[in-house]
């Protein structure tokens, strides 16, 4: 009947800080922290690292992985454990510090269909000395939206939509329709779309002849 009574279980035990080490190694950290003696409390980390060590052999050609070892000490420790560490001590202040936030892409909504890799090359493109280089990567951006529009319209689109486009993305440093450029042929481009879905199709149909080919043991 005592030992039932005696009988702990995890919903009465404290929170495990880090789960991956198990509960005794928590008991380990909480007696070190309990020491009094600093020579031995020195002493008790320092095999308390060791088996640390030995637990995670895996881990032990990475860079600073001693130095990550005592940063999980003291976290279990909840930075209570008083030690001599042989690096400089992680405080919990920046632990819990948020991070900064990423700064998300930009997006043109008015002309998705473009993608924001089209307003990264123009941004390119116009600083650029003008000449011929920069010439070639104007008729190369605007050749590659009129084949982004025609994926996302499907049917056709006069070059003049496509320049007007890109005098907008450009904020009117580009402007190609007083020059008279003509791009590529929007049939064109269908006839290369048509081709390569065609391809892709056979090529997955001969994959299925194939496997159905192989003799099954």
């Amino acid at each position: 009947m005592n030992l039932v009574e005696n009988l702990e279980y995890n919903t009465e035990r404290s929170k495990l800080i880090i789960p991956e080490y198990g509960r005794h190694f928590q008991k380990m950290v909480d007696y070190a922290v309990s020491i009094e003696d600093d020579e031995e409390r020195d002493r008790i980390a320092k095999a308390i690292i060791s088996v640390m060590g030995n637990i995670q052999p895996h881990l032990r050609d990475v860079p600073d992985f001693h130095h990550k070892l005592w940063d999980q000490l003291f976290i279990m420790s909840d930075f209570k454990l008083n030690v001599t560490s042989p690096f400089p001590i992680t405080s919990k202040e920046s632990l819990q510090r948020r991070p900064d936030p990423l700064g998300y892409p930009q997006n043109f909504p008015k002309y998705r269909f473009y993608g924001n890799n089209i307003k990264r090359m123009i941004d390119v493109a116009v600083k650029w000395e003008k000449g011929d280089k920069r010439d070639g990567l104007e008729y190369a951006i605007a050749n590659h939206m009129k084949k982004c529009y025609l994926n996302w319209n499907k049917d056709t689109v006069d070059d003049k939509i496509i320049f007007k486009h890109l005098y907008e993305l450009s904020d009117g440093q580009i402007d190609l329709a007083k020059g008279g450029e003509n791009l590529t042929e929007s049939g064109q481009f269908l006839k290369n779309r048509v081709a390569k879905t065609s391809r892709t199709s056979s090529s997955k149909k001969s994959q299925r002849n194939h496997s159905r080919g192989k003799k099954r043991h």
